[in-house]
């Protein structure tokens, strides 16, 4: 190889490389944002939460050429993010307490209260149909936007903002103890 042959070649791969990290930049300047907030509402820990958008981040670069749609770019980068927030529990190993010297010392820890709210909570989202319960976590848990939900699901705005309106309905039927299970304001479904 001549050289200015392998000169050119160089100056296409830093040219590469340039644009490639313009594209990252772009990319990250502008969904970064929504990915902390994201990364923050799972970990709860500022901390634990920019750890976890920097490895999210590192991830993504390492991956951008496995990018085909930029719009899909954000659902991407979250499922990253809530990847790497499980990767901090997969390795984690939490110490370890002898229960019998707990009961010996007749610890506090052993009679504190289950967190029932939490729990019937989880027990109303599982009343709740698929149909319903699906929509609601992927807004709640995942933050996509009505768009992104009508599009994971094939359907249109509309019939996601009516399953949103209902699911929410019914989980405050159901947590109020009005007796109305889901199965029974079937009459309510045309969605």
């Amino acid at each position: 190889m001549m050289p200015c042959q392998r000169g050119s070649l160089y100056m296409n791969r830093a040219s590469d490389g340039k644009e490639r990290q313009r594209r990252f930049d772009e990319l990250c300047t502008a969904l970064r944002p929504d990915l902390f907030r994201f990364a923050f509402w799972l970990s709860r820990d500022r901390a634990v939460a920019e750890d976890v958008v920097q490895e999210t981040l590192l991830r993504a670069w390492r991956a951008m050429d496995d990018l085909r749609d930029v719009q899909a770019a954000r659902q991407w980068l979250l499922t990253i993010a809530r990847r790497e927030h499980a990767r901090l529990y997969e390795r984690k190993r939490l110490p370890t307490v002898d229960v019998d010297d707990l009961i010996a010392r007749e610890e506090l820890l052993l009679a504190a209260p289950d967190d029932t709210e939490l729990q019937d909570l989880r027990r109303a989202l599982l009343q709740l149909e698929d149909s319903y319960r699906e929509p609601l976590m992927l807004q709640v848990l995942l933050g996509y936007s009505t768009e992104e939900i009508a599009k994971h699901m094939g359907l249109n705005v509309g019939a996601v903002l009516t399953r949103l309106f209902r699911a929410r309905h019914q989980l405050r039927q159901i947590l109020a103890g009005d007796g109305a299970r889901p199965a029974e304001t079937a009459q309510m479904r045309s969605v």
